[in-house]
């Protein structure tokens, strides 16, 4: 009989999240039949002692906000990835019982643009300066050569954006958002903002854009991302991104790799066409 392990991930809120369809997915083409994923609206104040009464079933966890941050405290050991963006979205349950944190939302933004084709750009540009845009920060810090400009609205937010840069050893050069139109020219543009925030560009995306990345999922398309798709343009999306960085997370989680990319993403658009 096979031990039964456990999965899950933890945010506030969590309930449209769509990281157990995609880790079902995964465990059902895996044949993992003894594994289940779940969800568990956990916040801040309680993150220590629901880590704490975790047992030997559990394999791993997922983590969104606002936890990424806050459950660094409790790890015995984080990757050199997530520790360059202060955020933790996966952890590992060790076999000797170690707790250890890593990021898989860098490595699948890079493994999301490259199945566009995008492995390299000389510059970038990114809307937004969230913890996404942190996160695009050291993405780009792997595949860009040159500059990248964000597109930030208060100077807080770009002398933030600054600092990571200098921390990733990315020249990042801050831009207004009221020129946010000028952004549209890079060969790569992130969008990390939240829904409806870029809906007023629409009518500037350029005759022959490059390759759009917008993290978001749902809604889709945005507003930005129709527009630029109407142009020819090339779009990435965040439902990408999120497929990316779970097949990152039930690799680490279970040991078993590759993991069924074309599963779980189909299994994420059925569950988001449902919607």
């Amino acid at each position: 009989m096979s031990t039964i392990r456990r999965a899950a991930v933890l945010g506030s809120p969590i309930a449209h999240s769509l990281s157990p369809v995609l880790h079902r997915a995964a465990y059902t083409e895996l044949g993992l039949a003894h594994w289940s994923y779940d969800r568990f609206d956990v916040d801040e104040t309680g993150l220590p002692g629901f880590v704490e009464g975790l047992d030997a079933t559990w394999a791993g966890l997922s983590l969104t906000m606002p936890l990424k941050r806050a459950i660094i405290p409790l790890l015995d050991s984080v990757s050199g990835t997530a520790s360059s963006v202060e955020a933790v979205n996966t952890v590992v349950f060790t076999e000797d019982g170690r707790r250890v944190g890593d990021n898989t939302d860098i490595p699948g933004m890079i493994a999301a643009l490259r199945e566009r084709g995008v492995e390299k750009t000389d510059s970038a540009a990114v809307l937004g300066a969230g913890a996404t845009a942190s996160s695009a920060l050291a993405a780009l810090s792997e595949i860009c050569t040159g500059p990248v400009t964000a597109y930030v609205r208060s100077r807080e937010r770009g002398d933030e954006m600054r600092g990571w840069g200098e921390r990733l050893g990315v020249d990042v050069r801050i831009a207004d958002w009221a020129d946010a139109e000028q952004a549209l020219r890079a060969p790569l543009v992130i969008a990390t903002t939240p829904a409806g925030t870029t809906d007023a560009l629409t009518g500037a995306v350029p005759a022959a854009p490059g390759t759009l990345f917008d993290v978001l999922y749902e809604p889709w398309p945005t507003g930005l991302a129709a527009a630029w798709s109407a142009r020819g343009g090339a779009v990435v999306g965040g439902l990408d991104l999120l497929v990316h960085q779970a097949v990152l997370q039930v690799e680490q989680m279970t040991g078993r790799s590759p993991a069924p990319l074309a599963a779980m993403r189909q299994a994420g658009e059925a569950a988001l066409a449902a919607r």
